[in-house]
């Protein structure tokens, strides 16, 4: 029996046979894996077999926020949803924030797995541990404004928080993520999972409020964690007023800011008409998580010219620079209206965005021709295309069909040597941050186990300046492998498993002027979670307990990939990052060579307990308590040290 934090009970959705049943949450996968995206890894490593095809049945989506989702600690409506990624083949995990979240734990659940595969669409409703199917047939090719709306009216309860795909999720793109609100499940295609299930949508409302175990202990915490928020010198006076839009300015500012597909960093800096004060002008009311006291989501409109009149949450850093920077898109308006668009096919901006800029730099090294873009001219800067396209491989028309499943499967169709300007690791397209000038982010990109992704280890200290656990030299290569360890840990354990938003714990606890900046502010800020989720569920989780669930979650997110076929060929960065300097600006003439790449590799997999293939030791996995995924491992071949 759970006493606070978990609700102690487990869906289990097959789509195919259309049942559902309930079971206790399990208190081992409680202990080691705390929620979020324990549970999605682990869960996804026991469910699926080797060489599932992600669109096939057998693949799963497990829906799992933490144990602090729903509780009044601030910033903790997050959840994961993870399946095998059908981008890139490897774990595909999202993570988003919004009302959904608590919603679910409301409704009654820890966690929801959804398996198999409907005959006809549907969608779900969980309502007070109570599940049903509901038709999703008149809402098959609904935007997801309308299908939430829909939904809603339906069940005639307008209280029902909604998580569904769009008509590129339909159609399989793996380009497809999956919408709550106006808040996106993101990137690695898991909309497209989704629709190869025929799952539409999920509704989620309830009055199941989980507990806390240990009221007065999680109090004084939870206050404490305010304060230091209040504290911060920019969180409220400036993250909450502008968002992450400021760091359009600051990656320009620092010579980071990728330009045209990453070929024209430094030559390309739209601050004055994309950057953050561009947008503030725009911003009509801010949109709070649940229990976020920051509010760092705003809703802007367009408010004027060709786009007059759209309205969009956002866009965030991401999305104003894979519509902005990376396309050569300096109209403001314009990246509004591509935000919006994703938001309504449910496409996730940041591989769209991506796709494009790469479509672009192939059509303006007449790679691609005009013909082949069906008449679009596809060059940078020019947004009108850019919209375009975007219905395009939503709709999978014409060349749209082409980019409808990313960048990397559309050089493989183009042939001629596209390949070389393909801006991935392990297929997932890389987002808005330079790393040839910033080291350990790029370790973090080519290391993470999704794939080239931000958010499994940002690198906070290099971005922000943050001398935590220790400061450093964003260019230099020097230390970084210790540290992208030590960011993917901290993500893990302290964000995406308990589960908290990661800018409020990496960056708004950590940037306190009272207490400094040191390692010792880095242990508090474990101690914080740690006391939080053991006040909450009456577990006991240490800071050294909390540390090696990190590490547990990071290793075997790692096996799963090592068991379909990844290796360290899969860790390096795209060659124009190790061949091509960045051109111009703060940052003129960095690049990460293989060399350096190589060297960056084998001291991060010593530091993470692995050999030199990047395959964890037997002993290190002994010592997180995976020893079964050793004997896994060495019966596909892989032979262990």
């Amino acid at each position: 029996m759970y006493q606070g934090g978990y609700t102690g009970r487990t869906a289990w959705i097959d789509l195919t046979k259309k049942t559902a049943s309930i079971e206790p949450t399990d208190h081992e996968l409680t202990r080691l894996f705390m929620g979020g995206a324990g549970f999605g890894v682990k869960l996804l490593y026991d469910l699926v077999q080797p060489g599932t095809d992600p669109l096939s049945p057998d693949n799963v989506l497990v829906f799992a926020p933490g144990p602090l989702t729903g509780t009044s600690a601030p910033c903790s409506s997050r959840i994961t949803v993870t399946g095998r990624s059908p981008l890139t083949g490897a774990v595909g995990m999202a993570t988003s924030g919004g009302q959904f979240p608590a919603e679910m734990k409301f409704s009654g659940f820890d966690i929801i797995v959804v398996q198999g595969q409907a005959t006809d669409p549907v969608y779900l409703v969980i309502e007070n541990g109570e599940i049903r199917f509901r038709s999703a047939k008149k809402i098959w090719g609904a935007n997801t404004t309308d299908c939430q709306l829909f939904i809603k009216q339906e069940l005639r309860n307008h209280n029902f928080r909604v998580a569904c795909i769009g008509q590129a999720g339909e159609r399989q793109s793996l380009t497809a993520c999956i919408i709550n609100e106006r808040r996106a499940m993101g990137r690695k295609g898991l909309g497209a999972v989704m629709g190869a299930k025929r799952l539409k949508a999920i509704a989620v409302r309830g009055d199941c409020k989980p507990a806390i175990a240990e009221p007065p202990r999680f109090q004084a915490e939870r206050q404490q964690l305010l304060a230091r928020f209040k504290a911060h010198p920019a969180l409220y006076s400036e993250f909450s007023r502008y968002g992450t839009s400021s760091l359009i300015d600051l990656t320009s500012e620092m010579g980071i800011f990728p330009a045209r597909n990453y070929a024209d960093t430094g030559k390309f800096t739209p601050i004055e008409q994309i950057g953050y004060q561009a947008q503030a002008k725009d911003i009509i009311h801010n949109n709070p998580c649940h229990t976020c006291p920051v509010a760092c989501s705003q809703v802007r409109i367009a408010r004027s010219g060709e786009y007059q009149g759209t309205l969009t949450e956002g866009p965030e850093f991401e999305t104003s620079w894979a519509f902005g920077g990376d396309t050569g898109v300096s109209h403001v308006s314009a990246i509004y209206h591509a935000d919006r668009l994703c938001d309504e096919y449910g496409l996730d901006t940041i591989t769209v965005g991506a796709t494009i800029a790469f479509a672009m730099e192939l059509f303006e090294r007449d790679i691609l021709t005009i013909d082949e873009t069906d008449g679009l001219e596809l060059r940078f800067g020019n947004h009108k295309a850019m919209i375009e396209m975007i219905h395009r491989i939503a709709r999978r028309q014409g060349f749209g069909e082409v980019l409808a499943d990313g960048a990397l499967r559309a050089s493989q169709q183009i042939g001629r040597g596209s390949e070389r300007y393909v801006m991935h690791i392990k297929g997932l397209e890389l987002p808005g941050y330079d790393v040839r000038a910033a080291k350990a982010q790029g370790l973090n990109y080519a290391t993470a186990f999704t794939g080239g992704d931000h958010n499994r280890g940002y690198a906070f200290q290099e971005i922000y300046g943050v001398p935590v656990p220790i400061q450093v030299d964003r260019c230099d290569p020097e230390g970084k492998p210790e540290l992208t360890m030590w960011n993917q840990v901290m993500e893990a354990a302290l964000c995406d498993c308990p589960t908290f938003c990661s800018f409020m714990i990496s960056d708004g606890l950590l940037r306190d002027t009272e207490q400094g900046m040191s390692k010792e502010l880095s242990e508090q800020r474990v101690g914080t979670v740690s006391e939080m989720v053991s006040a909450a569920t009456a577990i006991e989780f240490s800071p050294s307990e909390l540390i090696l669930l990190g590490e547990r979650v990071n290793t075997l997110a790692r096996c799963f990939n090592l068991r379909e076929g990844f290796s360290r060929k899969d860790d390096y960065l795209p060659v124009r990052l190790s061949e091509e300097p960045i051109p111009a600006g703060p940052s003129e003439g960095y690049l990460t060579s293989r060399e350096e790449q190589d060297g960056l590799l084998d001291q991060y997999y010593e530091v993470y307990g692995y050999d030199q293939r990047g395959v964890p030791t037997r002993e290190r996995l002994r010592r997180l308590s995976l020893e079964s995924v050793a004997d896994d491992l060495e019966a596909l071949g892989l032979d262990l040290e």
